[in-house]
């Protein structure tokens, strides 16, 4: 009898696969038929300055591309996910139990997460595409109001760090080279404050052909490894059955992009991404694993600091890879060049928690 932990991994992966492929052409032809996307080009900074630069390099006038093909990602996991708790339910076996990755204690909240980030994200884009009118839009670029998109995840990761600490017993983080420092009750704290950096984080790194779908890959691909190699084989499986929906994504992402993941895609994945980093234990190896998504980030944080105190700015424009195209890089490229790099890091960080 062959050993069943890989199949478990890798056969759902592959139907997940499978899943996204047929369904992403029917969701293109859907968007572009009710034409969601964005319908006028963003001429402000967030901070409400002229976005030239940016507006010359993402013109959603011209080139209209639309908004939600995040759906094929989480739609693929979730039809997965269904189908193989269904068929241990309705065809009861040693094998179809062991091959169902459902389970209370390593695969609900992530689901449960992503499921929140969908919702959330698909309102925002809806919004975003003046879906219900643009009395609704309160952002720059529309989309929900921060108070509102706030409150969601404020409750998502209150609910989650109540889930670690009452119902998982979870009150520790495991610090590299060092081992678990014990927070108690501060868990909640740390919980939403994750929760919170990754739901605003993930949403600037979209809007280059190939781009968040090559490094969020990368980010899975490591924690399906680490869950793997911890003997945590269902979130292992549901990492992989994630890169098996963002891969379908990408297939068609790639230049030139028949959808962009947009919020819908990036929120359900970063939520249940901050989940599983926290049931690994290995929460404190994001930096490292996620690099060039903070690093992204925290070139729109020095844009804003360097124009409030320097009255300059330290890039071209923000985030990082529209710079690199300000300064030639054709999109291509700084797509390819974010995946290498992402997937460089994703092996290091691999490597540091196989070591510490």
């Amino acid at each position: 009898m062959f050993a069943l932990d890989p199949f478990k991994v890798l056969l759902p992966a592959i139907v997940s696969f499978v899943v996204g492929i047929f369904f992403a052409p029917i969701l293109g032809r859907f968007l572009i038929r009710n034409k969601l996307w964005k319908k006028k080009n963003v001429t402000k900074t967030i901070d409400g300055r002229e976005a030239t630069i940016t507006a010359s390099l993402h013109n959603d006038e011209k080139a209209p591309v639309p908004r939600l093909g995040g759906v094929v990602v989480w739609f693929s996991v979730f039809a997965t996910a269904l189908l193989f708790w269904a068929i241990s339910k309705v065809f009861p076996s040693p094998f179809t139990e062991k091959i169902d990755f459902i389970s209370r204690n390593q695969t609900w909240l992530p689901l449960v997460a992503m499921l929140v980030g969908a919702v959330v994200g698909a309102l925002d884009d809806l919004l975003v595409v003046d879906a219900f009118g643009s009395k609704l839009n309160s952002y720059i670029g529309g989309g929900l109001s921060f108070p509102i998109r706030f409150l969601a995840v404020s409750l998502l990761g209150l609910f989650a760090g109540w889930w670690f600490y009452a119902k998982l017993g979870v009150d520790s983080v495991y610090i590299p080279f060092h081992g678990d420092v014990h927070l108690g009750g501060l868990l909640f704290i740390i919980f939403f404050i994750l929760v919170t950096l990754a739901t605003f984080s993930t949403g600037v790194i979209d809007g280059v052909d190939g781009l968040s779908g090559g490094v969020m890959s990368a980010v899975f691909t490591a924690y399906g490894m680490i869950a793997y190699a911890h003997g945590q084989v269902n979130i292992a499986a549901l990492c992989f059955v994630i890169l098996g929906g963002i891969m379908a994504f990408l297939w068609f992402n790639i230049p030139p992009a028949l959808f962009y993941l947009t919020e819908t895609g990036m929120l359900a994945l970063s939520l249940s991404l901050s989940v599983i980093a926290f049931l690994t234990d290995a929460v404190m190896y994001l930096p490292i694993i996620a690099f060039p998504l903070m690093m992204t980030t925290l070139s729109v944080i020095l844009q804003l600091v360097w124009k409030k105190f320097f009255k300059r700015k330290l890039f071209l424009v923000a985030p990082l890879h529209h710079h690199f195209q300000a300064k030639g890089w054709p999109a291509s490229k700084v797509a390819m060049r974010y995946w290498i790099v992402s997937y460089m890091c994703a092996l290091l960080g691999v490597i540091i928690v196989l070591v510490s």
